[in-house]
C-alpha cells in the first residue's frame, strides 16, 4: 500500500503556485485566514465593526465607527512583520512540507532572509500550532509514555577517561523528559518535565476518567490504576501483546527523535516544549494534505495574539 506522503492527495499546494499568485493574491489569502467569518472582509479588532475604509497605498483599514487604523496582521502573531505576504505564505508552505520539521537555516536560504528572521518565524508558527492543544481532553483508548532529550556528554578520547553517559550524574543539566498522552488514532498532548513521573501527573490530569490507559511497566505509572482502567505492557518481552500497546505513543517519539537527530540537532532546554508541540501537531495531522496543513497553520497564526515570548526577541539584548 502506498504511503500517504507519496500519493498525489498529499500535494495540493506548491511553492510554484505560491510565487505565481503574486503579492496581491497572497495578501487576499491572509485576509481570508484572518476574517473567514466575513469572507475576508475586514473587521475592526477594537470595536468589531464590519465596515471600514481601505487605505490601499499602505494595505491598511480605517474603521467607520471608531476610526481605528489596522492591518490584516494587527494584533496577531505576525504583527509588525516586515516580510512580504508572498514570502510569509511561502514560509508557511515550506514549514508544513517538512515531515520531520524544517531547519531555520534551510528556511533562511530558501527565502533569502537572515537566520534570525527564520528562527523567530518558525517559533512563532510553533506557538500558534500549540494553541490547538489548549483545553483539550483525551478520551477513549489513550497511550502514555515518556522519553528523555538533551543532556549529551561528549565521550572522552581515552577509554580510561570515559563515563557512562546514561547516568544522571554524568549529564550536563539540560536533560528533560517529554511525556505524551495519545488517543488511539486521535489527538495527543505533550508536556515537558524534569522526570517522567512528574510529567505523567500533568498528562493524567487531561485524560477523561472513563478512558482506558495503556502504559509500560515503569513504576511511576502505577498510580494510573487508581484513576483509570489501566493496561500495562512489558517492553522487555514484547511491544504488543493484544491487550496493551503503546506503539502510537512511540511513533510520536520516533518523529521527535528524528527531528532532533536529523533536522534541528539542539532541541533541549527552553525550546523543547515548542518542538514537542510541533511534533504532536504533525502526528495528529499526518494524513492531511499540505494545502490543508498550510491553511491550518496560517489560520492558527492569524488567530493567535501578539507573541509575548517572541515579540522583539532579538532586541532584548
Amino acid at each position: 500500500m502506498q504511503h500517504f506522503l507519496l500519493s498525489a492527495a498529499a500535494r495540493t499546494l506548491s511553492l510554484k503556485a505560491v510565487f505565481r499568485m503574486g503579492e496581491d493574491k497572497a495578501y487576499r489569502t491572509f485576509c481570508e485566514m484572518r476574517w473567514p467569518e466575513n469572507d475576508g472582509e475586514a473587521i475592526c479588532p477594537r470595536c468589531g465593526c464590519t465596515e471600514s475604509y481601505g487605505i490601499a497605498t499602505r494595505r491598511k483599514f480605517k474603521c467607520v465607527a471608531c476610526l481605528h487604523q489596522f492591518s490584516v496582521t494587527s494584533g496577531t502573531i505576525f504583527a509588525s512583520r516586515k516580510m512580504s505576504f508572498t514570502d510569509l505564505l511561502a514560509a508557511i508552505v515550506i514549514f508544513v512540507n517538512g515531515a520531520k520539521g524544517i531547519a531555520a537555516l534551510q528556511l533562511s536560504r530558501d527565502l533569502d532572509c537572515q537566520y534570525k528572521t527564520a528562527f523567530v518565524l518558525t517559533h512563532k508558527l510553533r506557538e500558534a500550532m500549540a494553541r490547538e492543544d489548549e483545553g483539550r481532553k483525551l478520551a477513549g483508548e489513550v497511550e502514555v509514555d515518556g522519553a528523555y532529550f538533551g543532556g549529551h556528554v561528549r565521550p572522552a578520547n581515552n577509554k580510561s577517561n570515559r563515563r557512562d553517559r546514561r547516568l544522571a550524574i554524568n549529564q550536563n543539566g539540560k536533560r528533560q523528559v517529554v511525556v505524551v498522552g495519545r488517543e488511539r488514532d486521535g489527538q495527543s498532548l505533550t508536556t515537558v518535565a524534569r522526570s517522567e513521573a512528574k510529567g505523567g501527573q500533568v498528562v493524567a490530569a487531561t485524560i477523561h476518567h472513563m478512558s482506558t490507559v495503556h502504559a509500560d511497566e515503569a513504576s511511576h505509572w502505577d498510580d494510573l490504576h487508581a484513576k483509570f482502567d489501566t493496561r500495562r505492557i512489558n517492553h522487555s518481552v514484547n511491544y504488543s501483546n493484544g491487550y496493551a500497546c503503546t506503539n502510537q505513543a512511540e511513533s510520536f517519539f520516533s518523529r521527535l527523535r528524528r527531528m532532533e537527530i536529523g533536522t534541528h540537532h539542539h532541541i533541549a532546554g527552553p525550546y523543547l516544549a515548542a518542538y514537542a508541540s510541533e511534533a504532536s501537531f504533525r502526528e495528529d495531522n499526518r494524513r492531511v494534505d499540505n494545502g490543508g496543513l498550510a491553511a491550518m497553520v496560517g489560520g492558527a497564526a492569524m488567530e493567535s495574539p501578539v507573541s509575548r515570548q517572541w515579540k522583539g526577541y532579538w532586541q532584548r539584548g
